[in-house]
Parts: structure tokens; C-alpha cells; sequence
């Protein structure tokens, strides 16, 4: 599943994982070399399909959370589902504000979570998913992408309830093997 920064996409992936009793992946954990504090420094592209060969790829089920529109374009053919995660932008925004708040060590106050100046960038680089071109993660992007997969694509609001999103992929999918059977 894909989507733009807070919208849910690794809390799905997560739930999804569990109900199905199957490993959970995140893009993150190959894009990004080990760093502290992380994010730092990209893992190199065959680095990351490398990695992602020798940990889940040939095993015959997995969810895999996070965005590959722009370099895993040699692994789509195995992906039978892609759920595009969208949610607006003020809850992705918010909901990242209180990540990175937890990240850094800081609690609610009165409301309101301190932001760190390195993490304003970050926070409005996520806010322009909505706008992008081509160029960088965006909304734009990811729907040219979806439109070249051979597999099924299921559009969810990452703002509904996590139980609710899986019901529904559940359904989907349960609908989606009732079809192949009649054909």
C-alpha cells in the first residue's frame, strides 16, 4: 500500500499484516541506511531490492507498506493488490506533528506538540503531496504509477477507522477471488 506521508499507509499495512497472519514490510527500512538520528542517508536501489529478495520477496505472502512508484518498478509484477492510503492533508499533518513530537522525546502539551526546526521541512515537504508534479512523491505521481500496474488497485480513506479499512480490503479481496472463480 502507498500513499503520502501520515496518511495511514504503515497502520493499515500493520493491521493487515496481523489479520492475515502474514510479515508486514516497510519501503523505510530498505530505502534508508541505518542512521542516528534516521533518514539521513538513501540505501543504494540495488541495495534495497537486494535486501528485499533475501527477507520477503520469494515468500508467497506479505504486505508491504510504503512508496517504490520511483524505484520498484523490478518487483510490481508480484504485487496482486496496491491500496492507494488517502487522507487529507490537515490530519496527515497533524498526525505527523505527533509522530515526530513522540520521536523526539516530547509529550502533549496543553494541545499543542513542539516541532523541532529540522522538522518543519519535513513536515512541509508532506503537506505538498496534494500539489506535486511528477518530479517528487506526490499524489500525481503515485496515480501514474497505480495506472501501470497490471494488478488491482483499491483507492481507501486513510481517515476512517483502521478496523473499518480492514473490512473493506477484506472485502475486496473476498469479492476478487469470487470473480477469478467464475471466470
Amino acid at each position: 500500500m502507498t500513499g503520502a506521508s501520515g496518511s495511514g499507509v504503515t497502520t493499515l499495512g500493520h493491521a493487515l499484516a496481523s489479520e492475515f497472519a502474514i510479515p508486514h514490510h516497510d519501503t523505510d527500512d530498505y530505502y534508508w541506511l541505518p542512521t542516528d538520528p534516521p533518514f539521513r542517508h538513501k540505501r543504494a536501489i540495488p541495495d534495497r531490492l537486494r535486501l528485499m529478495h533475501e527477507m520477503f520477496l520469494d515468500r508467497p505472502a506479505w504486505v508491504l507498506s510504503g512508496a517504490l512508484e520511483s524505484w520498484g518498478t523490478a518487483i510490481a509484477d508480484r504485487f496482486d493488490l496496491v491500496i492507494l492510503v488517502q487522507t487529507s492533508t490537515s490530519t496527515r499533518i497533524e498526525r505527523l506533528r505527533r509522530r515526530e513530537a513522540m520521536r523526539h522525546g516530547f509529550s502533549e502539551i496543553r494541545g499543542a506538540w513542539p516541532v523541532l526546526p529540522e522538522t518543519e521541512a519535513f513536515l512541509r515537504w508532506a503537506a505538498e503531496y496534494d500539489s506535486g508534479g511528477l518530479s517528487e512523491r506526490s499524489l500525481l505521481r503515485h496515480r501514474v504509477w497505480l495506472e501501470s500496474l497490471t494488478c488491482q488497485v483499491l483507492t481507501v480513506d486513510g481517515g476512517r477507522p483502521t478496523a473499518e479499512l480492514v473490512e473493506m480490503v477484506k472485502t475486496f479481496r473476498e469479492r476478487a477471488c469470487r470473480t477469478q472463480l467464475a471466470q
